[in-house]
Formats: C-alpha cells, sequence, structure tokens
C-alpha cells in the first residue's frame, strides 16, 4: 500500500482532483459575475462545501509537488476574489475555499520566492479590488427603499413578475417587473439557485405609488394578438435578425436601402425634400440606382458600379470583378458611403443593410418561423395590459444566451 502511495503515477493521477477543484472555483467565479445566488439551507452548504474542501486539500497536500496541483493552488485566491466581492456576506461559502486556497498556497510545492511574489499580488489583488468595489457601489449606486408588494409567475411558467414600490423624493412609484423564469440554474447538491442578473424588465410604471394592485394573466392565441396589434397601427415594426429575415423569405438585397439622401439627389430620383424617409433599393429603377453608383443584376444582387481600389483591398475582391453589397462588411459599407460627398466633405447618401419589417406584413406562419409561438401569457395590470409573450418574444426582451461585461454586474 505504501509503494502505491508513492508512486508518482499515482499521485499524478491524484492531481486531477486539484485540477477539478480549482475549475470548480473558476465556475463559481463565472457565476458570481453574471448570476444572483439564492442559498436554501446555508448551515448544509457550509458543510458540503466544507467536506469537500477538506477532502480537496487532503489531496493537494498529497499531491503538492505535482504541476496540476501547483497550477491549481495559484488559480483558486485570484478566482475567488470577485466571489467574495459579488457574494460579500455568504461566509458559509466563500471562508472554506477561500482557507483552502491559502492553504494550498502556502504549502504547496512551488518555490518560496514565487509563493512570496504571488501572495503578495494576490493581496493587493484583494485590497485595490475590495476598495474599488466599494468605492463604486457608495458612490454610484443609488440606494432607495423597495417594497415587493405582489410576485408570481405566469400560467406557462415561463416568466415571473414582481410588483415593487419605491419611495423617494418625488412621492414614489409603483413598477411591475417581469424576468424570464426558465433560465435559473439550480444546484441541488450545494442548495442553491443561480439567477441571471440585469434580466428583469420594467414592463409598466407609474407615479405616486399605487396601493391598489391587481395582477391578472391570461393565455391568448398569437394570431388574436397581431390582430389587436395591426388594429393599433399599420406601422409597427419589427427588428428581426439576418438569419430570421432569411428564414422567412428575404434575401440579403432585400434588406438594403439608401437614408440620408441629400436633397439634390432627391430631387433627381423624383422625389421632395419633405420625402426624408429611407428608401429600399427594390423601389428604384436603374437610373435611379445609377446615380447612386450602384447596378442591379437579373437576379436582383446590387453591385458598385465603380469600385474604389481602397474597397476593392477591404472586401478582397480583384479589379475588374464585380463588387457585390453582399459582400460587404461593415467597414467595405463605410468606405463606399464615404466615397460619395459632397464639396463640404458631407456624405450624398448612406447605403445600409436594414433588418426591420412591418408588421401587418408578416403572415401568421413567418411570425411561428421567427420563434413566436402560437400561443403564450399576457398581463394586465390594474386592466391595463402590460406584458405579452409576443411582444417580448419578437424584441427579444430577455437574451439569457447573452453574457457581456458591465459596470450594471456590480451594482
Amino acid at each position: 500500500m505504501k509503494n502505491f502511495f508513492e508512486n508518482i503515477w499515482t499521485k499524478r493521477a491524484a492531481a486531477i482532483v486539484s485540477l477539478l477543484y480549482a475549475l470548480g472555483v473558476c465556475r463559481l467565479c463565472y457565476l458570481s459575475i453574471f448570476y444572483e445566488i439564492n442559498i436554501h439551507a446555508k448551515v448544509s452548504q457550509c458543510l458540503i462545501i466544507t467536506a469537500i474542501s477538506i477532502l480537496a486539500i487532503v489531496v493537494m497536500l498529497y499531491t503538492r509537488k505535482q504541476i496540476l496541483t501547483r497550477i491549481s493552488s495559484f488559480i483558486i485566491l485570484p478566482a475567488m476574489l470577485p466571489v467574495v466581492l459579488l457574494y460579500f456576506g455568504e461566509w458559509g461559502m466563500v471562508i472554506p475555499i477561500v482557507l483552502t486556497g491559502v492553504a494550498i498556497l502556502l504549502l504547496s510545492g512551488a518555490g518560496e520566492g514565487t509563493k512570496t511574489a504571488l501572495g503578495t499580488i494576490i493581496l493587493l489583488m484583494y485590497i485595490f479590488g475590495a476598495l474599488g468595489y466599494f468605492l463604486f457601489t457608495s458612490f454610484f449606486v443609488t440606494s432607495v427603499k423597495e417594497t415587493v408588494v405582489d410576485s408570481g409567475v405566469s400560467p406557462s411558467g415561463k416568466y415571473r413578475y414582481r410588483v415593487v414600490n419605491t419611495e423617494d423624493t418625488s412621492n414614489g412609484s409603483t413598477a411591475v417587473y417581469v424576468e424570464p423564469n426558465d433560465a435559473d440554474l439550480e444546484y441541488k447538491l450545494f442548495y442553491a439557485t443561480f439567477t441571471l442578473k440585469n434580466m428583469e424588465r420594467v414592463v409598466h410604471i407609474e407615479r405616486p405609488i399605487n396601493e391598489e394592485v391587481n395582477v391578472e394573466w391570461v393565455t391568448l392565441p398569437r394570431s388574436e394578438i397581431t390582430a389587436q396589434l395591426n388594429e393599433i397601427s399599420d406601422n409597427i415594426v419589427v427588428h428581426l435578425s439576418e438569419d430570421e429575415l432569411k428564414e422567412i423569405g428575404y434575401t440579403y438585397d432585400e434588406m438594403l436601402q439608401i437614408d440620408d439622401i441629400a436633397v439634390s439627389r432627391r430631387f433627381e430620383i423624383g422625389k421632395t425634400a419633405s420625402d426624408v424617409d429611407p428608401i429600399k433599393l427594390d423601389e428604384l429603377n436603374d437610373e435611379q440606382l445609377e446615380l447612386f453608383d450602384i447596378g442591379r443584376d437579373s437576379d436582383g444582387r446590387y453591385y458598385v458600379l465603380s469600385p474604389s481600389p481602397e474597397l476593392l483591398d477591404e472586401i478582397k475582391a480583384k479589379s475588374g470583378s464585380k463588387v457585390y453589397f453582399s459582400d460587404f462588411n461593415g467597414k467595405a459599407f463605410e468606405i463606399f458611403n464615404n466615397e460619395h460627398t459632397n464639396d463640404y466633405g458631407s456624405p450624398l447618401f448612406v447605403v445600409e443593410k436594414d433588418n426591420s419589417v412591418y408588421l401587418n406584413t408578416l403572415t401568421d406562419e413567418q411570425l411561428e418561423m421567427i420563434g413566436v409561438p402560437e400561443e403564450g401569457d399576457v398581463m394586465i395590470f390594474n386592466g391595463k395590459n402590460c406584458f405579452s409573450y409576443y411582444v417580448a418574444e419578437i424584441e427579444e426582451y430577455f437574451d439569457v444566451d447573452s453574457r457581456k461585461i458591465s459596470l450594471d454586474l456590480l451594482s
């Protein structure tokens, strides 16, 4: 048995536990940045994490001279900095991991000089990180008194809401917040639920505080909501992604339009000075397109009549070849637009890709293609429609797959 534990391959295999523990800490670091934590049983969680940390430190000490353990000892404490700051107060979870990180850093097989240097750097990280975080939250995060007067979940279980009364110097306000109910991460072993930050959307707000709160959820079909919206206005614009537009049959060239057209150029295409709306390229004939240095193939594709060397170089095209707008990137659009200016250097027009369509042009089948379910939840607050699954899906209220670093994550 002694030979087994002294075997180098046994230690190398056991060092994988150290790496797994460090990866778990990195996962917790990621969660602390993008998720709020809700601990259901703090004592039970503390005991579980303590037990795992004790097991990890025993294995780390046994394998302290292995490269995987050394790397892990350098990772744990820096990765715990966001956790300490953003989950401040959850000491039953934080303290066992931090103590494990300190112990293995001090007792690892790395040289004393290396440990001293790393320890100093990590200590400074914690000092300046804590100072910066608490200064930010003290000066830039407004402190107001909020009272949750109602909360619940929609009939489908996809959304949850809360009604909040906020007391301030302007007689306060009553706001209704809605967020997805299916984006939480549940870690039953650790008695914790993680909720995405900054997902709540204010769907209704009124001043002053309204003591009367009546929230009602109904389930409405897609076709009925479409009819209601089209009755309100014929000019409701829906912004879709390029993939969604292609899914419902739009081509790239059908999305192209000309905007910010100079008055003189408007007159040349038969428009007046008051015609300031963007013009789709499909609405222009070949002679009008030529005024904008644009040609059209028989298959409806648009190209540049006189591409400059700079434009050719940007899209990696050969001289003499057709330069299609469908091959443009953002820089190519900028080059093309800046090449057509007046005597004062201002663009005569702007060619751009528009990803918006009018709602009344979409069929029920197309709405289904872009991800609007056949029926869904609609919230009525004090007799007023304030939230609809239909609009939330089309306008992508809740982008649960997006992870963007911003200062809002610190508040």
